[in-house]
């Protein structure tokens, strides 16, 4: 396909994001295959929210493709950067490539999310508590049986590590076991068999544990 007919085609894409995600959405075309590339945008809608227009030159991404190896280019898809003035845009950005496989132009979506970035914080605030914010909270579960229960206890305790236990230090289980005997784990009867098995230390270990986290919390 001809650079030109390519251009055309890509141009009625980035018309269409446009039209179907309306102002915010600011949708830019750069011709890399046009030597002058201080003047690389050959087409722009909603350039209002970078403040570009046709005939600028070319952004970081842009750069980019034309510094790297091609083959080993890959589109960057839903990052964020700020704008000088102080916008959240949500971006995309596809590199297009020729009969060669070489990269004749960049297709670059910028959704304006400043005004959705306020009302989420908004949104935080009025739904967080005293102990925290909402986002920090993790949800309770109401369980059948108590050994769903005491699963769901040892899923906790390794989350509230945040490792695998093949990789937990003794301090990194002790402190899953204080959180396993806080929240009353060992009253469940032969919790301490699972609890053992789970972390893979015998029951003398499991109950000097068990110690050292009372001791801790003291």
């Amino acid at each position: 396909m001809s650079i030109p007919r390519l251009l055309e085609d890509l141009t009625k894409v980035a018309k269409g994001i446009s039209a179907t995600f309306g102002s915010d959405c600011e949708v830019v075309i750069h011709d890399l295959h046009n030597k002058s590339i201080e003047n690389s945008i050959v087409f722009i809608e909603n350039g209002h929210i970078s403040g570009r227009e046709v005939g600028d030159g070319p952004s970081r991404p842009v750069l980019e493709a034309l510094k790297a190896d091609p083959s080993q280019l890959e589109d960057k898809l839903a990052y964020l950067i700020k704008t000088r003035d102080g916008k959240l845009l949500k971006c995309s950005t596809m590199y297009i490539r020729g009969d060669d496989d070489s990269i004749v132009a960049v297709l670059s979506i910028n959704f304006d999310i400043t005004t959705m970035q306020q009302i989420q914080n908004n949104i935080t605030q009025l739904i967080s508590s005293s102990v925290g914010n909402a986002e920090d909270i993790m949800p309770e579960s109401i369980q059948n049986n108590v050994n769903d229960l005491l699963d769901d206890l040892i899923d906790q305790s390794v989350k509230l590590v945040g490792k695998p236990v093949y990789d937990m230090t003794k301090e990194d289980k002790i402190k899953a076991i204080q959180f396993l005997n806080d929240s009353g784990a060992f009253l469940i009867m032969k919790s301490g068999d699972k609890v053992s098995n789970h972390f893979r230390i015998s029951k003398y270990t499991l109950y000097s544990y068990i110690d050292a986290a009372k001791n801790a919390s003291e």
